[in-house]
């Protein structure tokens, strides 16, 4: 069924005329009476009598007219729906995140974002970097935010900004007095790190392998808040992002020790599927990640 044939239709009946259908339509009225009379004809049915003055609709064109009328309301809803996500008054934004980003970076951003354009409904998934390319590639978030490597011809990754790891333990650690230590040294010492197949880990992992080390960690915990606890605790040293443990140096709950070999900057990553066309609400986000990194408050 031709839409445009449908308006015409709902325009004519509205009016009771062909001559006022034609008026609301802003069109010729020979043009709408040769458009009824296709639509009559592929429709193998008469739709008006024609009288004198106007016209009149049959029994068949009153059952069509309700449906127009409702094809019409929804035609109108969905054009209004598009606009609102184009202007951002609605929408949705599904992004995953690895821990540290998830955990500590992006609650603040997104409170902005939500300030912003509050019509736009937020959805935020934390997991490992693996689970969240995982997802990228099944194609149920719009955008990854990961601190570790993209391993798919079928993402694509650009770097917003960089994060430092850096060694934090207990303040009655043995270390904690020590001074020129050296990262072979830390090789030697009990280690808290997050599980396989996270970005941390993967970067601290990767780190050592060109250093010709390695560590078989004493414990393997799934989030950096149980990492923190455990360290506190005694039961090791760890290596975190700083963005984890503002809080915990403020408070002397943790001490950061100083390796005057190790420096591990890592790039945090801008990850989507390959060739997927960005929503009006992803681009305002990323535009407000960005502007946070270039201006250094990451």
């Amino acid at each position: 069924m031709n839409l445009n044939h449908l308006a015409i239709f709902e325009a004519v009946a509205e009016a009771g005329s062909v001559g006022g259908g034609a008026t609301r339509l802003h069109i010729s009225q020979p043009a709408v009476s040769k458009q009824l009379r296709e639509f009559e004809h592929t429709l193998g049915v008469t739709l008006f009598d024609r009288l004198p003055k106007g016209v009149r609709l049959t029994a068949t064109g009153e059952q069509l007219l309700g449906f127009a009328r409702r094809i019409s309301a929804t035609e109108q809803a969905a054009e209004r729906t598009l606009a609102e996500i184009r202007d951002l008054h609605a929408g949705k934004l599904v992004i995953g995140a690895s821990t540290t980003i998830g955990n500590y970076l992006l609650p603040a951003i997104l409170a902005e974002y939500r300030r912003t354009w509050p019509g736009v409904e937020i959805s935020l998934e934390i997991a490992n970097t693996e689970v969240i390319q995982h997802k990228l590639l099944d194609n149920t978030l719009d955008l990854g935010l990961t601190e570790g490597f993209v391993e798919s011809d079928e993402l694509e990754a650009e770097v917003f900004a960089t994060d430092l790891l850096v060694v934090i333990a207990a303040p009655d650690h043995p270390l904690a007095t020590k001074r020129n230590l050296t990262t072979r040294q830390l090789c030697n010492t009990p280690c808290v790190l997050r599980e396989p197949g996270s970005g941390t880990r993967s970067v601290i992992e990767r780190m050592l392998a060109q250093r010709g080390l390695s560590h078989a960690p004493a414990m393997s915990l799934g989030s950096t808040e149980a990492i923190k606890r455990a360290v506190a605790a005694g039961a090791g040293i760890s290596l975190v992002s700083r963005l984890a443990i503002g809080n915990e140096l403020a408070d002397g709950g943790l001490i950061r020790l100083e390796v005057k070999d190790l420096q591990v900057e890592r790039p945090l990553h801008k990850v989507s599927l390959r060739n997927k066309h960005p929503s009006r609400a992803v681009d305002a986000f990323v535009n407000l990640l960005e502007t946070k990194a270039n201006n250094k408050r990451i």
